[in-house]
């Protein structure tokens, strides 16, 4: 294995899981994955270490969350944090990231991760990345691809294209999220993956690729290499210049040497709350309910009370079926779980109230 630098992609403007997830609480920060009692970055971490050390970890997030985010990866040193002054998306994340990466070790090769979403084939996971690695070590941008389960239309599709060896094809073409029909002939043509958002290159390469394909980036990095003592403020100055483009649309889409790795391990992006009754252990009638909740003719039910006090209220379920209630300090929610992707319009409506920032 190459020497590997792993990037956790933490921003978020917690929408999909409020009430429990807000601005200054994105989901990474909570446990709703397979493993209760562990944050969904805090998983993301733990299970690539195998494979990169912490001290070769960065943590790329919103100012902001710095502290929040720290607090949920203790064994991180302070060095591993980047906080961002303000989010200008996954291009210029990743470009930052890399040239301090770049830094470090020229030929350094990273993993570029999201840091929310569940994986439960870990093993399986490490398999596919050491095939990535290997990939991007031999001078390709590399991404994993899920081989789909399903016709879902909430996915950007990948194509897979002709054989490169020991795993990896090329990347035929990046196909937007389809709609019903597409997504269906996708899943029975079996070329086709879904877009994990997980990257792998060689740094200078990433670079090389942002000079080509995004200069004024670039030119921003650069300016941050060449700062100093001034690198704060330098910083601040090129992020708050930069225009909002995704790693997706500005390098990825545009590149001429990409490939993918197909694989499946398990993967969810944990979406919504369905997402969390999903991966969450259930009873005999299929509720994932705390243990202090009361359930009589319920079924298929997620209860979560995430109150500081929990406990102290009881939360009860009679004669309803398939909905997820979620209570905290702040709110109660109450959809059922097939509309669980409408929270983020709801989220919409009471900023433009005022009840939440």
């Amino acid at each position: 294995m190459p020497t590997l630098f792993t990037v956790v992609m933490a921003g978020g403007s917690g929408t999909r899981f409020w009430p429990a997830s807000t601005r200054k609480r994105p989901k990474q920060l909570l446990s709703i994955g397979a493993h209760r009692g562990e944050s969904l970055i805090a998983s993301t971490v733990r299970r690539v270490e195998p494979l990169c050390p912490a001290e070769r970890t960065l943590i790329a997030t919103g100012e902001h969350l710095l502290e929040a985010t720290k607090k949920a990866l203790p064994w991180l040193p302070d060095s591993s944090f980047l906080g961002e002054p303000v989010a200008r998306n996954t291009a210029a994340c990743i470009g930052w990231a890399t040239a301090i990466v770049r830094r470090r070790a020229p030929d350094g090769v990273v993993m570029v991760l999201p840091s929310d979403h569940d994986i439960a084939d870990e093993d399986g996971f490490r398999k596919a990345v050491e095939v990535a690695v290997r990939s991007a070590d031999a001078g390709s941008i590399t991404t994993l691809g899920i081989t789909p389960t399903r016709p879902d239309i909430g996915y950007g599709y990948i194509k897979v294209g002709d054989e490169i060896g020991d795993g990896a094809f090329r990347v035929a073409k990046f196909v937007e999220k389809p709609d019903t029909l597409r997504a269906k002939e996708y899943l029975a043509s079996k070329r086709y993956v879904w877009n994990s958002g997980m990257f792998f290159f060689k740094a200078q390469t990433m670079m090389e690729a942002i000079q080509t394909h995004m200069p004024a980036l670039a030119e921003g990095l650069q300016r941050i290499d060449d700062a100093g003592a001034e690198e704060e403020r330098v910083t601040r100055d090129v992020f708050e210049g930069l225009d909002s483009v995704s790693i997706d649309y500005g390098v990825m889409e545009k590149a001429s040497s990409i490939s993918v790795v197909p694989a499946s391990f398990g993967w969810s992006d944990v979406g919504s709350w369905q997402s969390a009754w999903e991966l969450a252990d259930k009873d005999e009638k299929g509720n994932a309910a705390d243990d202090a909740a009361v359930l009589v003719d319920a079924n298929r039910n997620l209860v979560r009370d995430l109150r500081t006090e929990a406990g102290k209220k009881t939360l009860a379920l009679v004669g309803v079926d398939d909905l997820c209630v979620i209570e905290t300090d702040e709110a109660l929610l109450i959809v059922p779980r097939e509309k669980s992707q409408d929270v983020r319009k709801l989220v919409e409506k009471l900023r433009e109230r005022g009840v939440i920032d």
